[in-house]
């Protein structure tokens, strides 16, 4: 069955169309690693690399590029879009040491009229110049049709026409791009099934826009009507709202249409994608399908139960096809299963009652919109179990904390010692210096030495997230012995106030 299956070409755009993103501009050098890698590791069949005439830099890009190539193998993989302009594309291409071009011509009716304000004879005529000195310098010639879902929807005569002579010049593909990103699945699967049945000898390649976010829908259509090639970006690059998307619509054709096959490995496609993330500045938003930071996220507590339960929460979509991981996200949605799976990876287990209280404490940082990661569990184990072996006849009901420019930091505090409340106000050097003047001045009421302060140290988890937890240890010294007590909390005076709250009880 497997070798009844038919390829499906893949060109990718990032260098070329995907670079029209604005904002972006790829060094040479970056454009050279890009370019290894999608054809190296990602394994695509063919990369569009620059638009020539465009600048001194892009000359030289596509040099490195083409130095490259041709050393290596991959100089027929390596497309230039070039114009219909006599001799000056063709010898960009020549000096610049590249060897296929895509050239753009006019796919509707709209275009050439109002454009190049030309009739259909005579752009036939000046293309037929193009390819052939082309063909005479030893280059390889496919041809856009710009413009051509507009093209097909209302001058349709006029595509046809251009068709019927481009099937008798020396062009390996032609290039069907949707340049504005109207077509809906339909209409290309419509077009493309119409082109196909009346041309077969031609290789049709089909270019998708993501205007409407129907660039991966519109993919899988062209791939069913008979495209025999598609042009990607790297996490959807491109002109306005973008291309389809190279890893959306990888995953799309391997999961839904069994007849076809394409080169691509998808293990690569995240590595990639973070890279030309980098290099672009071009954020990946973190929903984005196969490469966003939450798509193997499962976050509700339910979710991850039924993971648990026979998969009942996967899809054919797994991580690891990727080379991800799935993650159990730490927050106010989190239950049990969620935070069992995450200790797990960490080799801990709880008991039902202190899973409880973890849990509990887990979604009240979440209340909070704090960031819980799997390296603050370990820290938030220990406080919350360290807690409640306490038993609490002091407790510190309230506090205001100031700290104003050219003022000394002050607090207003209110405790309850065995039920008895207390309320002073304090200034210090800080805000923590000025809580503890306050507690001081409780404690002497009641005729109570306070421990000395010892040691006084600050951490995050490690790769945990500073804005979500910080874990304040303090060292004090009551009665000739040391102790420790720890407080956890995102602000690091709160976590202090905590951990003075626990020794307060100890003593």
């Amino acid at each position: 069955m497997k070798n009844l299956q038919r390829h499906i070409e893949v060109m990718d755009t990032t260098l070329r169309d995907g670079e029209q993103t604005n904002g972006v501009s790829f060094s040479a050098s970056e454009k050279l690693t890009i370019a290894q890698l999608l054809l190296t590791e990602v394994k695509v069949d063919r990369i569009e690399i620059a638009s020539a005439r465009v600048s001194e830099g892009e000359f030289q890009a596509v040099k490195k590029i083409t130095n490259w190539a041709a050393t290596n193998g991959f100089l027929d993989r390596v497309e230039v879009l070039t114009f219909v302009d006599g001799e000056t594309s063709v010898n960009w291409m020549l000096d610049a040491g590249a060897k296929v071009m895509n050239l753009l011509t006019k796919g509707s009716l709209n275009h050439l009229t109002h454009q190049l304000k030309k009739k259909p004879e005579e752009h036939f005529a000046d293309i037929a110049k193009v390819i052939a000195l082309a063909k005479s310098k030893g280059l390889e010639c496919n041809v856009y049709l710009e413009d051509w879902s507009n093209g097909m929807r209302h001058s349709k005569e006029y595509v046809l026409q251009y068709l019927d002579f481009l099937q008798y010049q020396p062009v390996k593909r032609v290039l069907l791009p949707d340049t504005l990103g109207v077509l809906i699945p339909s209409e290309t699967f419509e077009y493309i099934s119409e082109l196909a049945a009346r041309y077969p000898q031609l290789h049709f390649d089909f270019h998708a826009h993501n205007d409407y976010d129907l660039g991966t829908a519109n993919v899988l259509e062209a791939v069913k009507a008979g495209a025999k090639g598609l042009h990607l970006t790297i996490n959807g690059m491109g002109e306005r709202a973008g291309n389809a998307p190279l890893a959306s619509a990888i995953a799309v054709l391997n999961d839904y249409v069994k007849d076809v096959k394409t080169s691509v490995e998808e293990k690569s496609l995240y590595s990639v994608s973070k890279l030309v993330e980098t290099f672009s500045g071009f954020r990946i938003p973190a929903n984005k399908p196969v490469v966003g930071e939450n798509v193997f996220t499962q976050t509700a507590g339910i979710h991850a139960d039924g993971d648990k339960k026979n998969n009942l929460y996967h899809n054919d979509l797994m991580p690891e096809r990727f080379g991800r991981q799935r993650k159990y996200a730490l927050g106010k949605t989190s239950g049990k299963a969620n935070i069992e799976n995450n200790l797990r990876e960490l080799g801990i287990q709880l008991s039902d009652d202190d899973l409880k209280k973890v849990t509990q404490r887990i979604i009240e940082l979440g209340d909070r919109k704090e960031i819980v990661t799997p390296a603050d569990l370990p820290y938030i184990i220990s406080d919350v179990l360290d807690s409640s072996t306490i038993i609490e006849k002091v407790q510190i009901q309230n506090y205001v904390l100031t700290h104003s420019k050219n003022l000394r930091p002050s607090v207003t505090l209110k405790v309850s010692i065995n039920n008895e409340l207390f309320e002073e106000h304090a200034q210090g050097d800080g805000q923590y210096d000025a809580f503890v003047n306050a507690l001081k001045k409780i404690y002497k009421l009641k005729k109570i030495e306070l421990p000395v302060l010892t040691d006084y140290a600050v951490r995050i988890p490690p790769g945990g997230q500073s804005d979500a937890l910080c874990e304040t240890i303090i060292t004090w010294l009551h009665n000739g012995k040391e102790f420790k007590t720890r407080g956890l909390d995102s602000d690091q005076t709160v976590a202090a106030i905590k951990a003075t709250e626990k020794m307060l009880n100890i003593i």
